[in-house]
C-alpha cells in the first residue's frame, strides 16, 4: 500500500492543489475539528483569518467554518462535491448568514443534509456531540434532506427542490442580527440586570436565612434574583439591591457595608478600565435594566427536549438577572404569541445552541419574528387561551416549570391548553397548517422575506 498521497499539514494553510489539483478531484470528505469561537487558540484564530480574511464576524465563528471557505476556494468552478461532518452550529444563529449566504452567492448549494443528530464518537470518554452532515457543490437538481424527529431518532429522507442554511426545505433566506423588532409597534426585549460583583451581591438560601437572623432589618435590601435556572426549576435566590439607597442606610447594616466594600475593592483591582470606573458606584449593579412594572421572563438557555420554552410572568419587585430576557408590560396576548408553537418553531429553526440546548436571543430570534395581525376576535381568543395555560399550570402546585414542561411528564390539561393556544395563534396568522412545523416555519420565512424587502 502506498502512502505517498497522505500528508500531515495544517489544512487551513496548506494549498490543497499541491496534493491534488482541483481539476482532478471529484469528492472532498472530511470531519474538521469542532472548536467554538471561545475555545480557539491564538494560532487557530490566525488560521481562520488566513482563510476568511477580515470579514465582519470572523472572530465569532466556529473553527470548522474555515474548512467550508477553504473547500469552496479549492472547488471554484470545478464540479467537485464536498461533504463535512460539522457541529450543528453551522446551521444555527448568526453563523448561517456568515457561511451560507457567502457560499450561495458563489454559486454553491446543498446537495444533501442531515439535520441535527447526536453522534457517539469512539473516544474513551464517549462524548456526545450534536452534529450535522452537509454535502454541497455546484451541481443542479434536487437535494436530499434527512430529518430527525429527535437527535436520537432514525432519519427520514425527503427529496426537495432546495435546502436552506437552516437545513430546512425552502428558499434561502438569511436571518441577520437586528437591533429592534422587524415589525413596528412590537415591544422590545432586553437582558435583565448584571451585577459584576464577584458574587458578593448574589445570595443563596442559607446565607439569606443567616443574614435575616443576625439583622432582620436587612430584609428591605434583599430581593428575589432570578435567572433561567431559577425560573425553570423554581429555585430561590436573592440579591442585594441598593438602587436608590443612601450610603447612610447601608452603613446602618454592617453585613451590607462589608459587601459594598468587597465589591468596591474587587472592581478597583480589575485590569479592565470600565470595571475600575464602576468601583466609584459600588452600591449599584454594573448594568441595571429592571422593569418598573410586571414583565415576561424568557430564559436565555432552555433544554432542547421541550416542545415549548416555558415563559413566566414576574412582578417588578423580582429582579431579573442577565440570564433571562425581559419583556416589560407584557400582556396575555404577548404571552400567548411567544408561548405558542409558531414562536417556538421559529426559535428552534434560527436560534443558536449551547451543546444541544436552545440559546434564545433578541437579535436573531425575537427581533426577526413576524407577529400576526389579528382581528379583534382572534386577539381575544389568544388572550383567553394564554390565561388557560396559566390556569393549567396553577392546577399543579409544587411543580416547577421544568417538571411541567418535561415532554414525558407534561400534565394532560396543560398540554391541552397549549394545543388550544396553538390553534388560536394559527387562526390569527390565517393559513391552516394543522400544527405542521415545517409549514409554519416556511410561512414565517415568507413573511420575514416580505418585511425584509420593505425595510
Amino acid at each position: 500500500t502506498s502512502n505517498e498521497n497522505i500528508i500531515q499539514a495544517n489544512a487551513l494553510r496548506y494549498d490543497w492543489n499541491d496534493l491534488l489539483p482541483a481539476s482532478e478531484c471529484d469528492y472532498i470528505i472530511g470531519n474538521p475539528p469542532f472548536l467554538g469561537a471561545r475555545q480557539q487558540s491564538k494560532e487557530q484564530k490566525s488560521d481562520l483569518l488566513e482563510v476568511l480574511g477580515k470579514r465582519k464576524g470572523t472572530g465569532n465563528v466556529d473553527y470548522v467554518i474555515g474548512w467550508y471557505f477553504k473547500a469552496a476556494a479549492y472547488m471554484n468552478d470545478n464540479l467537485i462535491s464536498c461533504a463535512f461532518v460539522s457541529t450543528n452550529s453551522v446551521s444555527q444563529g448568526e453563523q448561517v448568514s456568515f457561511l451560507w449566504k457567502w457560499l450561495m452567492e458563489q454559486g454553491f448549494r446543498m446537495l444533501f443534509a442531515h439535520q441535527t443528530f447526536r453522534w457517539d464518537n469512539e473516544a474513551s470518554d464517549k462524548a456526545h456531540v450534536y452534529v450535522v452532515v452537509i454535502g454541497f457543490g455546484k451541481e443542479i437538481g434536487s437535494a436530499q434532506l434527512f430529518m430527525y424527529e429527535t437527535p436520537d431518532s432514525q432519519p427520514s429522507c425527503k427529496v426537495v427542490a432546495n435546502i436552506n442554511g437552516y437545513l430546512k426545505e425552502g428558499p434561502s433566506n438569511f436571518i441577520e442580527n437586528r437591533s429592534k423588532p422587524i415589525l413596528e409597534g412590537v415591544k422590545e426585549i432586553n437582558y435583565g440586570s448584571f451585577a459584576l460583583d464577584d458574587g458578593n451581591y448574589t445570595i443563596k438560601k442559607d446565607e439569606y436565612d443567616h443574614l435575616l437572623e443576625d439583622d432582620p432589618g436587612i430584609a428591605q435590601y434583599l430581593r428575589l434574583f432570578l435567572g433561567a435556572n431559577e425560573v425553570l426549576n423554581a429555585k430561590e435566590r436573592w440579591c442585594v439591591w441598593l438602587d436608590g439607597v443612601s450610603e447612610e442606610g447601608v452603613e446602618a447594616h454592617p453585613a451590607l457595608a462589608e459587601k459594598v466594600r468587597r465589591v468596591r475593592d474587587w472592581r478597583a483591582s480589575s485590569t479592565r478600565k470600565n470595571t475600575v470606573e464602576l468601583a466609584e458606584t459600588p452600591m449599584r449593579f454594573a448594568e441595571i435594566r429592571q422593569p418598573r412594572s410586571g414583565y415576561l421572563a424568557i430564559p436565555t438557555i432552555c433544554s432542547e427536549r421541550r416542545d415549548y420554552i416555558p415563559l413566566a410572568l414576574l412582578s417588578a419587585d423580582v429582579i431579573a438577572s442577565n440570564q433571562i430576557y425581559v419583556l416589560p408590560n407584557a400582556s396575555l396576548y404577548d404571552l400567548g404569541i411567544l408561548q405558542s408553537r409558531f414562536h417556538n418553531a421559529w426559535m428552534r429553526t434560527v436560534a443558536g445552541r449551547l451543546k444541544g440546548d436552545y440559546r434564545y436571543s433578541a437579535a436573531i430570534v425575537y427581533n426577526n419574528f413576524v407577529w400576526p395581525n389579528p382581528a379583534p376576535e382572534n386577539k381575544q381568543a389568544i388572550e383567553q387561551a394564554a390565561q388557560a395555560v396559566l390556569y393549567a399550570r396553577a392546577a399543579h402546585p409544587g411543580k416547577s416549570l421544568a417538571e411541567l414542561y418535561d415532554p414525558n411528564k407534561m400534565p394532560s390539561d396543560l398540554l391541552a391548553a397549549h394545543k388550544a393556544l396553538d390553534r388560536a395563534v394559527e387562526d390569527a396568522y390565517g393559513p391552516d397548517f394543522n400544527g405542521d412545523e415545517e409549514k409554519i416555519v416556511a410561512h414565517l420565512f415568507e413573511l420575514y422575506s416580505l418585511l425584509s424587502q420593505k425595510n
